[in-house]
């Protein structure tokens, strides 16, 4: 049995470096929260800050009762307090419902306001730039474009943000993400499921939508395209699955399914890095495409200890393709497993990402740590393959 991070870090790094495997990077809320600005905070908060953010505007301005009332609804239903994706998805919810009346005390406009103040909101506190290239978007970046590729990478990801694109833009590597066009680039399911680019265009599907969508309907259909963050209009934030019965018209089942096909592709591997699983209906799809699929395999890299991620640990016990691997131990082919103690301490091919500490007196032991679901020790891992000589492929130039 597998019982220290060396040898599983290892098993990741046979993954990565396979130029003919399906690879798939899942980057959770937790990557750009990693990454601290000038004054040390974290360059996007994260779901519990940003709730306090849009609050602390709103609650100021003409929307503050509505705010009060909707959140209120939901303690009332569910007795806690919402984060900022359960209020959203609830003003929508709501706004479906009002048509040209009240509903729990709130009308159609006062519910669009809100909607489109909240929106607002989130855009201002997502709308963040890398202050360097040498962050952990540029390592990933810089990864994917080391190696000549058989079979793209997919990137998947739940942010809002355009931290991402800025990566890919600076080091001047391709990218497609579902839009096409030049003046006002549309969204095109069907270049989702069809695409024939070169293998060497990353595929980026933003799974919740991003700062710099806009929506509006045409002939009774909904138009999506891609724009500047300033413009205006109604942002297409999806925080939730509810509502969207648009079906391919909207991006959101599309490229849910696009997450779904790439699971259905035998020996594909999917890291998640920076995801903590709160997302119910995103959970699903990852763990119903890994029943599907058996030689399709997941990593989930946790940061921090393994015991805050009981909803997860559960599942990965029934799952035998899906891996956790956190900072005191993992779960591996569904057993759990602590990391192993040494009474000397060990070398190890991975500084920065294992990391060995020894305990106070005499005959105390090495304790070790895994810090691959922090982002930036992630990214640096990364950054270690794309500059080994001997793991280089041929570059994209």
């Amino acid at each position: 049995m597998i019982d220290d991070p060396e040898t599983i870090t290892n098993e990741l790094l046979q993954c990565l470096i396979q130029d003919k495997k399906p690879i798939g990077i899942l980057l959770g809320a937790g990557c750009p929260y990693s990454i601290k600005n000038t004054a040390g905070e974290p360059l996007i908060p994260d779901i519990c800050g940003l709730t306090n953010a849009v609050k602390n505007k709103l609650t100021g301005d003409n929307c503050a009762e509505s705010w009060q009332n909707v959140c209120q609804q939901y303690h009332d239903d569910f007795g806690r307090d919402p984060n900022i994706e359960e209020i959203l998805s609830r003003v929508r919810g709501l706004k479906d419902l009002a048509g040209g009346g009240q509903v729990r005390g709130l009308d159609k406009t006062k519910l669009e306001s809100l909607e489109s103040n909240i929106c607002r909101e989130i855009t201002n506190c997502a709308n963040r730039k890398l202050a360097n290239s040498s962050t952990p978007y540029h390592n990933l970046a810089s990864w994917i474009g080391t190696v000549d590729r058989s079979e793209p990478v997919e990137i998947f990801t739940p942010n809002y943000d355009l931290l991402v694109e800025q990566a890919f833009e600076e080091l001047r590597l391709p990218y497609f993400d579902g839009f096409v066009g030049a003046h006002e680039p549309f969204f095109d399911p069907y270049a989702i499921e069809f695409d024939k680019l070169p293998p060497r265009w990353t595929r980026l599907w933003k799974l919740h939508g991003s700062i710099n969508w806009r929506s509006r309907e045409v002939d009774g259909g909904v138009n999506v395209w891609r724009s500047g963050v300033a413009e205006g209009g109604d942002v297409v934030i999806h925080p939730s699955h509810l509502k969207y019965e648009q079906s391919r018209k909207m991006p959101y089942l599309a490229l849910m399914d696009r997450l779904k096909r790439f699971l259905s592709t035998p020996s594909a591997a999917l890291v998640i890095i920076g995801y903590s699983f709160a997302d119910q209906h995103l959970n699903d799809v990852i763990l119903q495409s890994l029943q599907g699929t058996p030689s399709a395999i997941a990593f989930a890299l946790m940061f921090g200890p393994l015991g805050p991620y009981q909803n997860v640990v559960r599942s990965a016990k029934n799952r035998a393709n899906l891996s956790l691997i956190a900072e005191d131990g993992a779960i591996i082919g569904t057993k759990q497993i602590v990391w192993k103690e040494s009474s000397e301490k060990p070398e190890t091919l991975f500084p920065g990402v294992i990391e060995w500490t020894s305990g106070e007196g005499e005959g105390a032991l090495w304790k070790v740590h895994c810090n691959l679901g922090d982002f930036r020790c992630f990214g640096a891992f990364l950054q270690g393959i794309s500059g080994s000589k001997g793991l280089r492929g041929k570059t994209n130039e």
